[in-house]
């Protein structure tokens, strides 16, 4: 079954202006000043979404002076559904149900009247605003639901990466220990035969022997490096990330980051690779554990080390726990360890976290 596409926001905002004029029509004395606020309330629901505050304090006016109901009801629920701040939801609650409840020009009604009529007003202004707020989470929890979804996929492909990269380094450690050792002996044997062989054909046989064997010795240890990827010079099955790829790598993790510094241009495919890593591995956390905050990533260099730092302000929102291996932050220890060098994390003072990679030059 196809979903239906949802009506466009121009045909949703011409219909509520087309309601409240109508209201206005009917329920509006359209003597002058009155008509010139009804005019202006039913126009400014056009630019609702853009200034909501404004679009309110604008329709204020009609609360007071007339019994437009639709105008003040659209403005309340788009500011709601704009904008988390409670104090400033109850202040708008507070003023319009001030402004419906005692209407101008003021006439004289009994006590009671005034509690009953207080209440009810006060109860038809905040229902739109409470609305308005559901709305509002709902969204907000849309989009937790999709950076969740992501998050996992994006975990998963690193899993599957993570399993082939292990899978081939092990075929790569048996191939060298087991078949090349087998393989030098077979050299090493024809080697002694072509010496030690009586006629000239044992020798010719040896020969060829051992030239196959040294020509297959070379093809493995091709595929001993191709397949060694925590080698420091080794290459991958598939094209590896290098510092090229960074950028692209930050400008896709949907979070607000800043770059600065630079590395040395000279430094190796493996730490190249190191680099990249932590900075995916920290900018993944970052969109896991701290949603809303914002990130920077400083390159820097020295005599001695060159590394990277990334580090991200506390979460502005709450976070949805997600299931994790946890050993991400392990990993990136051992493959700094492989390069001598050192990886460094932990909270900062302003509730924050840094993720840090330090590397030696040589």
């Amino acid at each position: 079954m196809t979903p239906r596409r949802p009506l466009p926001r121009w045909v949703i905002d011409v219909g509520l202006v087309v309601l409240a004029a109508a209201d206005a029509l009917v329920d509006t004395d359209l003597r002058w000043p009155v008509s010139l606020f009804a005019g202006i309330a039913c126009a400014a629901v056009l630019f609702r979404r853009r200034w909501p505050l404004a679009v309110f304090v604008s329709v204020l006016p009609t609360m007071l002076l007339t019994d437009m109901v639709v105008a003040p009801t659209v403005a309340l629920y788009t500011l709601a559904v704009k904008t988390g701040n409670r104090v400033l939801l109850a202040a708008c609650v507070v003023a319009g149900a001030l402004a419906a409840a005692f209407p101008w020009p003021p006439h004289f009604t009994t006590t009671p009247y005034l509690v009953v009529n207080l209440a009810y007003v006060t109860a038809w202004v905040a229902a739109p605003v409470l609305l308005g707020q559901l709305t509002r989470a709902r969204n907000e929890l849309a989009g937790r639901l999709v950076e969740i979804e992501e998050a996992h996929d994006h975990e998963r492909r690193l899993h599957a990466q993570a399993v082939l990269a292990r899978e081939r380094a092990q075929i790569g450690r048996e191939m060298h220990d087991v078949v090349s050792h087998q393989v030098s002996l077979i050299a090493v044997r024809a080697g002694a035969l072509m010496v030690a062989a009586p006629d000239a054909e044992t020798r010719d046989a040896a020969h060829t022997i051992r030239a196959l064997s040294v020509d297959t010795l070379d093809e493995l240890r091709h595929l001993v490096t191709l397949l060694r990827v925590s080698g420091g010079r080794g290459t991958d099955l598939t094209p590896q990330p290098t510092l090229a790829d960074l950028h692209t790598l930050i400008a896709s993790s949907g979070i607000p980051v800043d770059v600065t510094g630079a590395l040395p241009p000279d430094i190796t495919g493996a730490t190249q690779r190191a680099v990249y890593r932590t900075v995916q591995e920290a900018l993944t956390n970052v969109r896991k554990h701290a949603p809303g905050a914002t990130a920077t990533v400083e390159l820097y260099s020295s005599a001695d080390e060159f590394g990277v730092a990334i580090t991200n302000t506390p979460a502005t929102r709450t976070a949805v726990p997600l299931p994790g291996s946890g050993h991400g932050l392990i990993g990136l220890a051992e493959r700094a360890e492989l390069l001598d060098g050192r990886m460094l994390s932990g909270h900062t003072s302003d509730g924050g976290f840094r993720v840090e990679l330090r590397l030696p030059r040589r």
